[in-house]
């Protein structure tokens, strides 16, 4: 349920049928007519409608047998054609006179399934076929003697077979026109109803205004009466008790009215237990009286009124925390968005436990769950009850906060709740993990004017607690939509890039620390769009995120592969590198991509023989945090094709020294970051140096990244670096510029 509110009502109700019996509207209806003496035709005019709405689809007939009892007359049906009724009004009982006659010869029931083909019905079907009915079940009325009075006769214009609620329905229906064709043909309609209401599945009292009982069924008795005892009086006021007052206001002034009242109660059983009725209640008066009497007919709709409740709650309520679920959320903020309420606007809070996937992973989906609803009720503390806290699926949740829209209390709440969800969380197994939540804080209307944008917001808002180190809150800004706007409209431009090849190739080289020469280089995207250079670090995550990053690796790989191509025809024995997105290996699927793409390429550059030796890949160390098997293979086999894997910006990420023993890596490139700090003192010079000697330990080469100054290249060489790359040789190039570079120094060596 939603903490701390009675959520709307988002169930439609739904009427139950009862599994074997006709429904209390028809009784209801049959009896009031019997009650008020309503001629014979009216009472069955009435009960083939009744039926008719129970079974949708359905046109029934009532025919009464002749006082001779050889022919049938039409008693009531509504919906058949005129001609087809005064077709067979008069038709002779006997065998093989279509369903009604023979069920009236037989006084037993007659289903006929296919009236074109059944042989009850060859002397007559055309009658029907005309009339556009197929199917057509009969029921004999019959008399307390087992007499037979007529017929009732459900019609289909399908070919049907009848279900076993189908056959109590017509069978129900029978029997409630048996007790209107004796009333009208007999004076014991008293002795009749009281055997009829005996035995029906409904509770039936009937009192009078000085709450005396005049009848009261086994039914009554065996609902509101725990124990076998009598009951001499009924007091609605009392048995109703527990219901809504204004619904008994109602009730009470309807009846005053002389009118009838139908509706759902709470009623009080003999032993004070509430239950849900249903109920309908009839106003008449005995003949010659003047005192009004009331009669009572309700079922216990307790069992009903429990699933619907369940089926609600299921709709509405998350199962494994019993908050609410995203649909409840969603329908109450949109409620609150489009009501005309004076109150000053609402705040939204979404919510993300940080590193939840890593617990998933390593202990469990189970434990996880576990320590959602740990973290629930940490939360569930912090709040009070016109809070309404949801969750929106997995670790994700939202806190609806309406009319609280000021920045310091909403700043006050979120910090309470980052406080009080960050700890040690101990799970079943007895292992303990450290939990805690990122929070966006978006606020209606100042940030938003409709559901869709609140949830952008508050998304948005989130999405920088998270970067920002998580454990934290942040509220939605203007900046933050400018910059998701810039976003979505880089991504949107980088597609139309990517088609219509746009990108270009840069190239950084690589000298040698001891010639000086040009031995390498590395293969640097740019990309300029309305004549200005987009940053890599601003579209390459864009990429990556969106996956473009796969075909512009490609596309990438294609030039790089190509220009080396052209260095060869040129004799120019230069190496490129070429990076390598951590998204390229993010499935077996993209590895075995990845490692095709090579096939590809050399296909579309028409060469059988590519020199696989002067190509490197570089790959960053969070790909050595997945050392899987194939991922390793996947890395050898390009080894064995002569490719080599460099290991970039080494020492910024989360590897362990240890996994360079393990890994399938020829170079080093130390990064950039840790030769800005060479001058800033002895530990940072032996931490470079510890690198390069472990580095040569393993048989790798190192490659310094980043050298800028004079003393750098000094540290760098008197640690026998091999490689150099920095502004101070060289900036990335154009194609062109590189390859003059290249012809020059080919000239001079």
């Amino acid at each position: 349920m939603a903490y701390g509110v009675n959520l709307p009502d988002l169930l439609d109700h739904t009427d139950v049928k009862l599994a074997h019996n006709v429904s209390i509207a028809c009784y209801s209806s049959v009896l009031s007519m019997l009650l008020n003496g309503a001629p014979l035709h009216e009472i069955l005019h009435a009960l083939v409608l009744k039926i008719e709405t129970q079974k949708i689809g359905t046109r029934g007939s009532i025919l009464l047998l002749s006082g001779d009892g050889k022919r049938l007359l039409l008693g009531a049906a509504p919906h058949l054609p005129d001609s087809y009724n005064q077709a067979i009004n008069g038709v002779e009982i006997g065998p093989n006179v279509g369903s009604c006659g023979t069920a009236a010869y037989f006084a037993k029931r007659v289903i006929v399934e296919d009236i074109a083909t059944h042989p009850y019905w060859e002397n007559y079907k055309e009658l029907p076929l005309r009339a556009g009915l197929k199917s057509c079940w009969s029921e004999p009325i019959k008399d307390t003697q087992g007499k037979v009075l007529g017929t009732f006769a459900m019609y289909y214009d399908t070919i049907k077979s009848p279900t076993e609620l189908d056959l109590e329905l017509i069978s129900e229906a029978a029997r409630l026109a048996s007790l209107a064709i004796e009333r009208s043909r007999a004076m014991e309609f008293q002795r009749l109803a009281v055997k009829i209401f005996d035995r029906l599945p409904l509770a039936l009292v009937i009192s009078n205004s000085d709450d005396s009982v005049l009848y009261a069924n086994p039914a009554f008795k065996h609902i509101v009466l725990p124990q076998d005892i009598d009951i001499a009086n009924f007091n609605p006021k009392m048995f109703l008790s527990a219901s809504q007052p204004n619904e008994l206001v109602g009730l009470f002034e309807h009846l005053a009215q002389d009118k009838m009242w139908q509706g759902e109660l709470v009623g009080l059983r003999g032993n004070g237990e509430e239950f849900y009725l249903d109920l309908i209640v009839t106003t008449f008066r005995e003949p010659n009286g003047l005192q009004p009497c009331f009669a009572w007919l309700f079922s216990d709709i307790s069992e009903r009124k429990k699933a619907a409740q369940l089926i609600k709650y299921q709709a509405n309520n998350d199962s494994l925390t019993g908050l609410a679920n995203r649909n409840a959320l969603f329908k109450l903020i949109q409620s609150l968005i489009t009501s005309d309420s004076l109150t000053p606007g609402f705040s939204f809070m979404l919510m993300d436990l940080d590193n939840f996937k890593q617990v998933n992973d390593t202990h469990g989906h189970d434990k996880g769950d576990a320590l959602l609803v740990q973290v629930v009720r940490q939360i569930c503390e912090c709040l009070n009850d016109t809070m309404v806290f949801a969750r929106l699926g997995g670790d994700e949740f939202a806190l609806l906060l309406p009319g609280i829209v000021n920045q310091k209390e909403l700043a006050q709440l979120a910090e309470t709740i980052n406080k009080h969800v960050a700890k040690r969380y101990v799970l079943a197994d007895g292992k303990g993990v450290y939990s805690s939540v990122s929070i966006g804080i978006a606020r209606f209307p100042e940030d938003a004017l409709d559901l869709e944008q609140l949830l952008n917001c508050a998304d948005q808002a989130m999405y920088i607690s998270k970067a920002n180190g998580r454990n934290r809150y942040h509220f939605f800004t203007e900046q933050m939509q400018l910059n998701a706007e810039r976003i979505a409209s880089l991504h949107n431009q980088l597609k139309q890039a990517l088609d219509q090849q746009t990108f270009e190739l840069y190239y950084q080289p690589i000298v040698n620390a001891t010639t000086g020469l040009i031995v390498r280089a590395e293969v640097l995207l740019r990309w300029q769009h309305d004549g200005q250079f987009i940053p890599p670090d601003e579209f390459i995550p864009i990429a990556e995120n969106s996956g473009l990053i796969v075909d512009i690796g490609r596309d990438v790989r294609l030039g790089a592969m190509q220009t080396i191509l052209e260095m060869q025809a040129h004799n120019w024995p230069i190496n490129l590198s070429v990076n390598v997105s951590t998204f390229e290996f993010w499935s077996h699927e993209l590895q075995d991509a990845f490692v095709d793409s090579f096939a590809a390429i050399t296909e579309q550059l028409e060469v059988t023989d590519f020199p696989y030796d002067r190509l490197t890949l570089e790959i960053t160390e969070s790909l050595l945090m997945k050392q899987h098997t194939h991922l390793i293979d996947v890395l050898n086999g390009l080894r064995i094709k002569g490719i080599k894997i460099s290991l970039d910006d080494f020492g910024t990420g989360y590897s362990s020294l240890s996994y360079l023993a393990n890994f399938p890596i020829d170079q080093i490139k130390i990064d950039k970051s840790f030769i800005d700090r060479l001058d800033e003192g002895k530990r940072h010079e032996a931490l470079v140096e510890a690198i390069v000697r472990l580095s040569h330990a393993l048989d790798l080469t190192v490659t310094a990244e980043g050298v800028e100054t004079e003393s750098q290249l000094k540290f760098v060489m008197s640690n026998h670096i091999q490689e150099i790359q920095g502004y101070l040789f060289y900036k990335p190039m154009p194609k062109a510029a590189f390859f003059a570079l290249l012809a020059k120094q080919a000239e001079l060596h």
